[in-house]
C-alpha cells in the first residue's frame, strides 16, 4: 500500500475531485516519523469542531489523541507512535454545534472488526508476492468482447459452509471455489459486495467500509491470495460495487461530521426510502475523489478484473423509486440526475485510462441509451450492461405451462429486436431466486422430470443467445429452495440425488461446449454473429438460429423445443449444403433426458426451406435444445470414366 504525504497539491486535487488515489493520503498509514514507527491518521471532516482518534489503546478517551487541522482546515491529522497492526480505532468527531462526540469508522480504513463490532482496524500492508503476471499482461490487452465470458455469481458467505455452519475463509475458497469454477468451465467469478458491511441481510449492498475488504472471511492478504489463485487457474474476478447508496448505520458515512457530507444537502436527493439508505452527492468533488479512488483501489491493490456497478438506474434518474412530489426535475425539466451522469462518465474514463482491459458492467434496468458506449461517443462509458429486459421476458416465458407458450413467443424472440443496441450480459442473478420468485428449477412448470428437462433446455438456449453470460450459484445443479444468505447451498442434492448430479454434469458439459466454440461468443454484439433460421413457429414453440464466427466460416445451429412433445420430421433450413452432426443435446440420457437424439451423419436435402436452398429433417427432443455443426461437403457421385471400345476406333 502506497502512502502519500499530505501535500498541498494532493489536497488541492482531492478538493477538485481529481485525486484518484485519495486513500494514499487519507486513512490510517504506517509511517516512520523521527525514527519512530507508528500510524498517521488523516480524515476529511470540514464541519467538525474537534476530532480525535480513540480505541482500546487509549481507553476510548477523546482527550488523549486529538487531531489537528491542516491547510484549509477541512482535513484533520495526527501521528500515534508504536501502534501494532490490527489496532481497533474510530474517529471521535464533535459536530459544529458542540455536544457529544460522534463515533465514526474510518471512511478510508483498510480493515475492520468482524461484525457485529463496527470499528476500523489499522492494517500494516505487507508486500504481497503476486503470481499472476501472465494473467494481468493478457487481460490488459482488453479483448474481452471477442472472448467467452461465462460468469458464476457467488455470495461467499453461503456458497458453502463448514460442517459447523461457519463461513469458509478466503483461503479455503481459493481452493474449493476456484477449483469448482475450473471444473465447471466458468471463465469468471463475480462476488457479491465484499466492502465491509454491518448487516448480513443486506448481502453487502449497504456498506460502511468501502476500502475494507470484509473481515468475515479473513484478512486483505487472504483475499489477495484468493484472487491470485483464481488468476493462476484462468478465472477472472469481478466484484459487485455500490456507489449508488450507502448504509445509514451510525458508524458509517451518514452525517459524518454532523451535517451532511457524503450525502446531498437536498433531502430529496439524499434519502433513499425504498432501501432505507442514503444516496451519495455526486456533485461534491471530494465525494468524486472518494468513489473513483475506491474503484481504482480494488483494481490496483487487489488485482480484480472488473466491477459490476449496482443500481445504476438509481443513480441516473431523479425519480427512481419515488412518488410524485418526492423529486424535482433537473434544470432542463428532465428526470436525469446531471451530476450522477457526469460522475459516471468521469469514473469510467478514469478506470479505462488506468486499466484498459477492465470490465465495467452496469446493472441498469431501463432503456437509458448508450450505457455501454464510450464517453467520447456520447455514451456513459461502461463496456457491458446487464440485459434486464431479456431476463424478465425469458423467465416469464419459461415459467408458463408449455400449452400457453405459443401465445407468448414474443417474450422468447423480442430480445433480438435490441440485442445489439448495447454490449449485453444475460444475467440469471441472485435477485431472481429470492423474495418469493422461486429458484430457477422451481420456475419450470410440469412434473419432476419436466422441470429438469426444461432447465437443461433453457440453459442450452441461454448459452447460444448473443451476449455474455452470468449464472447465480445453485442454478447449475437445480437447487429447489430459494437462496438463503444465511445458509449453505444444498450440496447434498448433487451428492445424493441422481437428477441433480446429472443436471450438474450437463451444466458443466454445456459450459465446456460454450467456451470451446468461438462461434458462440466471438461476435456477440452485432448481427454478423447471428442469423435467425425460424423465429415464427409459434404453434410448436420452437426457435432455431445460427451463431457464427467473425469470418463466418464456422457456425453452430441451435434448435430449441419449448414443449414436452417430440417433434418428428421437423425440417429446418441450413446455411450450407453437406453433412451435419448433432454435437450437443440436452435430452441425452446421461443428463437425465429421454434419449431422443439425431445420431450419425445428417445429410441435407435440396429442399428449399425458410429462405435457404438446403434443409435438414430432424427429430426434436422434448423440452430440449440441440446444437448442430457442419462437418463436411456432400460427396458428389463420381462421373463414369469413358472407356474406348473397338467400335470407337476408325
Amino acid at each position: 500500500m502506497k502512502t502519500a504525504d499530505l501535500s498541498e497539491y494532493d489536497r488541492y486535487l482531492f478538493h477538485q475531485g481529481t485525486n484518484y488515489h485519495a486513500q494514499e493520503m487519507l486513512g490510517a498509514h504506517y509511517v516512520t516519523v523521527d525514527g519512530v514507527r507508528g500510524v498517521r491518521f488523516a480524515v476529511w471532516a470540514p464541519h467538525a469542531s474537534e476530532v480525535s482518534v480513540v480505541g482500546d489503546f487509549n481507553s476510548w478517551d477523546t482527550r488523549v489523541n486529538p487531531m489537528e487541522r491542516i491547510g484549509d482546515g477541512e482535513i484533520w491529522t495526527c501521528f500515534i507512535p508504536e501502534l501494532p497492526s490490527g489496532t481497533v480505532y474510530k474517529y471521535a468527531i464533535r459536530p459544529p454545534w458542540g455536544g457529544v462526540h460522534i463515533m465514526k469508522a474510518d471512511p478510508y480504513g483498510f480493515f475492520a472488526e468482524r461484525k457485529p463490532a463496527t470499528a476500523s482496524k489499522t492494517y500494516d500492508f505487507k508486500e504481497y508476492e503476486w503470481h499472476d503476471a501472465a494473467w494481468m499482461e493478457e487481460t490488459a490487452k482488453g479483448r474481452s468482447y471477442e472472448k467467452p465470458m461465462l460468469t458464476y455469481e457467488v455470495h461467499l458467505g453461503s456458497w458453502r459452509r463448514s460442517p459447523d455452519n461457519d463461513y469458509l475463509s478466503y483461503r479455503q475458497l481459493a481452493e474449493e471455489l476456484v477449483d469448482y469454477a475450473v471444473k465447471m468451465h466458468y471463465t469468471h467469478l463475480e462476488f457479491m459486495p465484499l466492502c465491509e458491511h454491518p448487516y448480513d441481510g443486506s448481502w453487502g449492498y449497504q456498506a460502511t467500509g468501502y476500502f475494507a475488504v470484509t473481515s468475515r472471511y479473513g484478512t486483505p492478504e487472504d483475499f489477495k491470495y484468493l484472487v491470485d489463485c483464481a488468476h493462476r487457474k484462468g478465472i477472472g474476478i469481478i466484484m459487485d460495487w455500490v456507489p449508488g447508496h450507502f448504509c445509514n448505520n451510525d458508524e458509517g458515512l451518514r452525517h459524518f461530521d454532523g451535517p451532511n457530507l457524503y450525502e446531498s444537502d437536498n433531502p430529496q436527493l439524499a434519502e433513499n426510502k425504498g432501501w432505507g439508505t442514503t444516496n451519495f452527492d455526486y456533485g461534491r468533488t471530494e465525494v468524486q475523489s472518494f468513489l473513483i479512488s475506491n474503484a481504482l483501489f480494488w483494481f490496483e491493490e487487489y488485482h480484480i478484473d472488473g466491477l459490476r456497478i449496482d443500481a445504476v438506474a438509481n443513480m441516473l434518474y431523479l425519480n427512481y423509486g419515488r412518488e410524485e412530489g418526492e423529486w424535482l426535475p433537473n434544470k432542463y425539466g428532465g428526470t436525469g440526475n446531471l451530476e450522477a451522469m457526469e460522475f459516471i462518465k468521469r469514473l469510467n474514463t478514469a478506470v479505462f485510462r488506468e486499466h484498459p482491459g477492465a470490465l465495467m458492467l452496469a446493472e441498469e434496468s431501463t432503456d437509458w441509451p448508450m450505457i455501454s458506449r464510450p464517453v467520447d461517443m456520447g455514451g456513459m462509458g461502461f463496456n457491458y450492461k446487464w440485459n434486464m429486459g431479456w431476463m424478465n421476458d425469458i423467465l416469464e416465458y419459461v415459467s408458463l405451462d408449455p400449452v400457453y407458450r405459443k401465445w407468448n413467443q414474443d417474450k422468447l424472440t423480442f430480445s433480438l429486436m435490441y440485442a445489439f443496441s448495447e454490449n449485453f450480459v444475460l444475467p440469471l442473478s441472485h435477485d431472481e431466486v429470492v423474495h418469493g420468485k422461486c429458484s430457477l428449477i422451481s420456475k419450470m412448470p410440469g412434473d419432476y422430470w419436466q422441470k429438469f428437462a426444461g432447465l437443461r433446455g433453457f440453459f442450452g438456449y441461454w448459452l447460444a443467445h448473443p451476449g455474455k453470460k452470468l449464472l447465480f450459484m445453485g442454478g447449475e445443479f437445480g437447487q429447489f429452495i430459494e437462496w438463503n444468505f444465511d445458509d449453505s447451498l444444498d450440496w447434498h442434492l448433487v451428492e445424493q440425488y441422481e437428477m441433480h448430479k446429472k443436471l450438474s454434469d450437463c451444466s458443466a458439459a454445456l459450459n465446456e461446449f460454450y467456451v470451446s466454440e468461438p462461434s458462440m461468443w466471438e461476435v456477440d454484439f452485432t448481427w454478423n454473429g447471428f442469423e435467425w433460421i425460424d423465429c415464427d413457429d409459434t404453434d410448436n414453440s420452437v426457435i432455431s438460429f445460427v451463431r457464427k464466427t467473425k469470418d463466418g466460416k464456422d457456425f453452430v445451429i441451435a434448435v430449441c423445443n419449448f414443449t414436452p412433445e417430440v417433434r418428428h420430421g421437423y425440417r429446418i433450413g441450413v446455411p450450407r449444403e453437406g453433412i451435419y452432426e448433432e454435437v450437443f443435446n440436452t435430452d441425452e440420457t446421461r443428463w437425465g433426458g429421454s434419449g431422443v437424439q439425431n445420431t450419425g451423419k445428417l445429410e441435407t436435402e435440396a429442399v428449399p426451406w425458410q429462405w435457404r436452398d438446403n434443409s435438414l429433417v430432424l427429430t426434436l427432443p422434448p423440452l430440449a435444445t440441440v446444437y448442430l455443426k457442419f462437418r463436411e461437403e456432400k460427396k458428389k457421385p463420381r462421373a463414369k470414366k469413358h472407356v474406348e471400345s473397338r467400335r470407337d476406333i476408325k
